[in-house]
């Protein structure tokens, strides 16, 4: 499931993130290419914007639409309604367009294993700190223990159903899981797994996809 509503204001592009182009194809086609490449999913379900599920249909023909909300917790219900008798479900964030299929093979295997919610994740690298309401630091967080999760995050379908038959919303469906008392199992992520955010960010994935295609300069000239 690729919830895809977003609006993407601070991306800046004055259209939704996900059909922002990235190297000549929106992002959303990118991501469902990338999870295609990984060859474990049967299924995949979109959630985007109400005025653009004909646009998206035309543009993915193979892929199930649904008309997403204005929360992710939102999109990724109304994309639940559409897996029909699916037993592992993955949900993938459409700006995480660079994921390489070695991640969704090592979350598809956790989750088959027998993890009910499992995510990938990788070490925090910069140096953390608390501060307070004036900016004045409080304290340094030990990062020893902390990763920045990433997608595509993976779940026995029963788990994250019951995670969604809450009204609590969420940026992270592990959360849901973990309040709903799911252990959730951390996997390898992948430095190519970033999300794509700011201006920044897409000129960022727009460098790593011509390094990789040899289709754009890779030196900023």
């Amino acid at each position: 499931m690729i919830p895809a509503a977003g609006s993407g204001t601070r991306l800046g592009a004055g259209t939704p993130k996900a059909f922002v182009e990235l190297g000549g194809r929106t992002i959303l086609e990118r991501c469902v290419e990338g999870v295609g490449a990984a060859g474990l999913v049967d299924v995949v379900v979109v959630a985007v914007p109400e005025e653009l599920v004909d646009h998206t249909a035309a543009l993915l023909p193979d892929v199930r639409v649904v008309v997403g909300g204005a929360e992710r917790s939102h999109s990724v219900r109304a994309a639940l309604t559409e897996i029909g008798d699916a037993d592992v479900v993955l949900v993938h964030d459409a700006a995480r367009t660079l994921t390489p299929p070695a991640v969704f093979g090592r979350v598809v295997d956790a989750v088959r294993a027998g993890a009910p919610a499992v995510v990938p994740a990788l070490p925090v690298a910069d140096t953390l700190k608390r501060v307070d309401d004036g900016g004045r630091v409080i304290s340094t967080v030990d990062r020893g223990p902390l990763r920045a999760v990433q997608t595509p995050q993976g779940f026995a379908v029963e788990a994250l159903r019951a995670a969604y038959r809450g009204s609590t919303v969420a940026t992270d469906d592990a959360g849901l899981a973990e309040l709903a008392g799911y252990p959730v199992q951390v996997v390898a992520g992948d430095a190519l797994a970033f999300k794509i955010t700011t201006a920044f960010d897409l000129r960022l994935a727009e460098l790593l996809l011509g390094a990789m295609t040899g289709t754009l300069p890779t030196n900023g000239g």
